[in-house]
C-alpha cells in the first residue's frame, strides 16, 4: 500500500511510505534535512509500523513540539487500517 502524509509544523513538505504487511518497504521525504532523513529513511525500512512509532514518537526539534520522526510517527498512525 502507497500512502503520502502532509507533515505539520517541521520543514519537510511531503512523506511517501510503502507499506507491505505492516512492515516498511520505503520511505520518501521531500524538504527538511535531507541527509538525516535518507538516514532515517533507511533505519525504517524493514520495521514494523509499530516498532517505528515506538521508536520516533515524542521526538522534538529544537524549540518545536514536533519533528520530522515524531511527524513519521503520526503519519503511521494515521494509516487507515
Amino acid at each position: 500500500m502507497k500512502y503520502q502524509y502532509v507533515p505539520q509544523g517541521v520543514c519537510s513538505r511531503l512523506m511517501e511510505f510503502e507499506i507491505e504487511d505492516g512492515k516498511i518497504v520505503d520511505l520518501k521525504v521531500f524538504g527538511g534535512c535531507h541527509g538525516n532523513l535518507q538516514g532515517i529513511s533507511a533505519l525504517v525500512r524493514g520495521r514494523s509500523v509499530d516498532e517505528v512509532i515506538k521508536l520516533l514518537e515524542g521526538i522534538r526539534c529544537g524549540h518545536k513540539a514536533t519533528s520530522c520522526p515524531d511527524q513519521i510517527a503520526c503519519a503511521l498512525r494515521a494509516i487507515p487500517d
